[in-house]
């Protein structure tokens, strides 16, 4: 009797194949996995170190204006330039809570922050000024619906400081407020700045705030409006300042726009500041103003 030869002995070696596969596999999956974590770890470090970069732009560009450098192995651009400079509307940079205030400059300032009014800054000029606040769809009704209001000083004689001067006016969208406050009401219906819608608006005209025609109609007679927020514990509201009336000419800068960009291997990051002209601190707002002292 003839027995057939068996033929199982490649089976061992397509075992050993299989297991061996199925290693490599594990193995190629683990050192991709690892290639990406240290390509994403290293991409993330470069980040930072732009960013870092970017910030240190933004320091040295405020002691010393626009300029480039090199941080280790990153680099950095920064460049000034004016905010709002011959315009006759913007948006206050930031969005105020109640007590909070923001100026809105009439008068230029030089390179070292001084007031200048000449042909090369010029001053605004103008009869009436609209001041719109408030976040689209903000209810007249609410106990935290913003209020404003607004301090205008200014120079009887123009360029003489010591005949300086506050007009002021506050604003209340809540009628249930205005009746126990006395402040005047808002213009009704809503208002648009930049492409922002605001809430609520309001249309000032100077003289009849008591401005002399002396004190508005000429340079450096308007020198800046404080514009405080009222009541809105909750939340900040933005504000912004619209003069774009017949017969006013543009506002001057309100400040400079600091960008800095930070380069690190393949990342770049961008940080951007603006920064206002030295002012008052809000407290001021508060306390009373007499050319001559006050007696008891």
């Amino acid at each position: 009797m003839k027995y057939l030869p068996k033929r199982n002995s490649g089976q061992a070696l397509l075992l050993v194949l299989l297991s061996m596969s199925v290693v490599l596999t594990i193995v190629l999956s683990i050192l991709a996995r690892s290639t990406v974590d240290i390509g994403v770890s290293s991409r993330s470090e470069e980040s930072v170190r732009a960013f870092s970069a970017a910030e240190a732009g933004i320091e040295q560009a405020l002691v010393a204006g626009g300029l480039s450098g090199t941080i280790g192995d990153s680099t950095f651009d920064a460049n000034v330039t004016s905010f709002s400079s011959g315009v006759n509307k913007f948006i206050l940079p930031s969005s105020l809570y109640s007590g909070e205030s923001s100026s809105v400059w009439f008068v230029s300032h030089d390179t070292d922050g001084s007031l200048i009014c000449d042909g090369s800054n010029p001053c605004f000029t103008g009869s009436q000024i609209q001041v719109c606040w408030g976040k689209q769809g903000t209810s007249a009704d609410l106990a935290t619906t913003p209020a404003l209001e607004i301090s205008i000083i200014y120079l009887s004689t123009p360029g003489d400081y010591t005949t300086a001067r506050i007009a002021r006016e506050a604003v209340d969208p809540s009628a249930v407020r205005r009746s126990s406050n006395s402040f005047s009401a808002t213009d009704g219906g809503t208002c648009g700045v930049d492409g922002q819608t605001f809430a609520f608006k309001k249309t000032l005209d100077l003289s009849s705030l008591g401005i002399p025609a002396g004190s508005y109609g000429v340079s450096d007679g308007l020198q800046l409006a404080r514009i405080a927020s009222l009541y809105n514990t909750d939340m900040g509201h933005p504000v912004s300042i619209n003069a774009s009336f017949a017969g006013n000419s543009t506002l001057p800068a309100q400040g400079v726009i600091i960008s800095s960009s930070g380069v690190s291997g393949s990342s770049t990051r961008k940080v951007e500041v603006i920064r206002g002209f030295r002012e008052l601190p809000g407290i001021f707002d508060a306390v009373a103003f007499s050319q001559n002292g006050i007696t008891k």
